[in-house]
């Protein structure tokens, strides 16, 4: 067993960067670099409404020839947000990731963005368990394990 996303939430934070969907793809590119993330939540005042991805920004924006300085992130976000509640197990929201092919998911709870996580988060999760595993199992076999 993995965990659930509002582990991954407790341990790396609940902090979920955001941009107007009125802004220009610059000030989105500008605030994806100045944050570290790959993505924001496209808000309309408070309400998401999209989502804007590096991978957006380069497919739909440069990729096309279009300007980063005059193009609204409103015309090149993702709208179908798919957002996942806290109680999701890891294992559940690798599989999304996987099918659906996304790398990042907002996390709602009673209708509020309480986070995002990442296809890296859940990586590391997924990892981390399965080191200790590893470990646990080695020991078994070499006979540290507690009796």
């Amino acid at each position: 067993m993995f965990g659930n996303l509002q582990g991954i939430l407790a341990e790396k934070g609940s902090v979920v960067h955001g941009i107007d969907a009125k802004a220009t793809v610059l000030d989105a590119s500008r605030k994806l670099a100045s944050a570290g993330v790959g993505a924001l939540l496209v808000l309309d005042g408070a309400r998401p409404v999209g989502i804007l991805s590096e991978r957006d920004i380069v497919r739909r924006v440069l990729a096309m020839g279009l300007s980063a300085a005059t193009t609204h992130v409103a015309e090149v976000m993702t709208r179908e947000v798919l957002a996942l509640r806290p109680e999701t197990t890891v294992e559940d929201a690798m599989m999304v990731v996987t099918q659906r092919r996304l790398r990042h998911l907002p996390v709602v709870a009673d209708g509020n963005v309480v986070g995002m996580v990442s296809i890296g988060d859940l990586t590391r999760v997924v990892i981390r368990n399965h080191a200790a595993e590893l470990g646990q199992l080695i020991d078994f076999i070499t006979g540290k394990y507690p009796a």
